[in-house]
C-alpha cells in the first residue's frame, strides 16, 4: 500500500566538531521544517521523484555509488525488503548542505514511510541505527547527533559512544535560522579539522574542551529556562568554532548583526564552511533580527519557537 512519512531537521546547539572527538553535545529538533517521502506502489520499476535535489529517474539508472541509491540499498537491506517496483517521491522543506540535518531527515522519513508501507513497526532507536548506516554514504564518519535527534525529534545531550539522553527545557525559546547561501559539505569540514587536530593535537583537544564545556554548562540554564546564560554560552560556543577554523566571514557578519539586533546569541550550526547561523531572542525582537540577517546577507531566514 502507499504510505508517507515526514522527519524534522535539527540544529546543534552546542558542540559540533567537538562531539566527533568525545565531547558533549546538545541539539534540538526543528519540527516547523520537515522532509517527506511517499512510496506508491506500482508495476514499473522502482524510481524516484525528489525534484527540489534535481533526481527524477528510475532507481537502476542511478551512478553505483549514487547516494540516494546507496540510502536506498541500506535502507532495504537493514529493513529486509526488496522493493523492486513503485515511486518514491521526496520533497524537503529543509536547504540541503546547511547544517539542519536535510540527508538524515530525508533517510528518517524514507525509512518511516517503508516500513509502514510494509507493515513494519520500528522504534525511533531502529530508525536511528539504520540512518546512522546510510548517513556514512553522505558524511563518511558522521558522529551519531543527526539521526539521533532527528529519529527522536526532542532535545537531546549526546556523548558519542552512549545513548542519546533526552533533555527538559525550561521555558520555550525563539531561534532564528539564516542561511549563508554557502554549501556546507559536512565531510569536507569534518576532514578539515581532523587533518588540523592531527597536526597539532594538544591545541586543538583544548579547544574541544572549550565546546564541551560550554554544553554542559547550558544544561542547567535549558533546565531553568535562563535564556541569556544560553546566549552568552552560545557566543563562547562561536568563538572557539572561529578558532577552529571553521567558520567564514560571512557567517560571522550575519551572527554579529543579529546579536547587533539584540539577539541574546547567535553562532555557526552544524559543521561550518557555510550554512547557517542560528540565533537565540526574545519573540518580540524576532522581526528585528530576521531583518538584520537579511541586510547582512543571509539568503534564506526563518524563526522557529522550540517547545519544551
Amino acid at each position: 500500500m502507499s504510505c508517507s512519512a515526514t522527519a524534522c531537521a535539527k540544529v546543534i546547539l552546542f558542540g559540533e566538531h567537538a562531539v566527533v572527538y568525545g565531547r558533549p553535545a546538545v541539539a534540538l529538533p526543528l519540527p516547523g521544517l520537515r522532509a517527506r517521502a511517499e512510496y506508491l506502489p506500482g508495476t514499473s520499476p522502482l524510481s524516484l521523484d525528489a525534484p527540489e535535489i534535481g533526481v527524477t529517474s528510475p532507481l537502476a539508472a542511478l551512478s553505483a555509488g549514487h547516494p540516494l541509491r546507496e540510502t536506498l540499498r541500506i535502507v532495504c537491506e537493514r529493513l529486509g525488503l526488496e522493493v523492486r517496483k513503485g515511486t518514491l517521491r521526496i520533497t524537503s522543506g529543509i536547504p540541503v548542505a546547511s547544517g539542519l540535518g536535510s540527508g538524515a531527515a530525508v533517510t528518517t522519513a524514507i525509512v518511516r514511510a517503508l516500513a509502514s508501507a510494509h507493515g513494519i513497526d520500528l522504534a525511533p532507536a531502529q530508525v536511528s541505527a539504520i540512518v546512522f548506516e546510510a548517513e556514512a554514504v553522505y558524511h563518511g564518519t558522521p558522529s551519531g547527533i543527526d539521526n539521533s535527534v532527528i529519529a527522536l525529534e526532542r532535545p537531546i545531550l549526546f556523548i558519542r559512544g552512549t545513548p542519546p539522553q533526552p533533555l527538559d527545557l525550561g521555558a520555550p525559546f525563539d531561534l532564528t535560522i539564516a542561511d549563508s547561501g554557502v554549501r556546507s559539505e559536512t565531510r569536507v569540514a569534518v576532514g578539515a579539522v581532523r587533518d588540523a587536530w592531527q597536526r597539532d593535537t594538544p591545541t586543538f583537544e583544548r579547544l574541544f574542551d572549550e565546546m564541551g564545556a560550554c554544553a554542559s554548562q547550558s544544561l542547567r540554564a535549558l533546565a531553568q529556562g535562563d535564556l541569556a546564560q544560553v546566549g552568552v554560552l552560545m557566543n563562547r560556543n562561536q568563538d572557539v568554532l572561529e578558532r577552529l577554523g571553521v567558520s567564514t566571514a560571512g557567517l560571522e557578519r550575519i551572527a554579529h548583526a543579529a546579536r547587533h539586533a539584540g539577539a541574546l546569541g547567535a553562532k555557526l550550526t552544524g559543521a561550518g564552511m557555510g550554512g547557517n547561523i542560528i540565533a537565540l531572542g526574545e519573540p518580540h525582537l524576532a522581526a528585528a533580527i530576521r531583518a538584520a540577517c537579511e541586510a547582512a546577507g543571509a539568503r534564506w531566514v526563518r524563526t522557529t519557537t522550540v517547545q519544551p
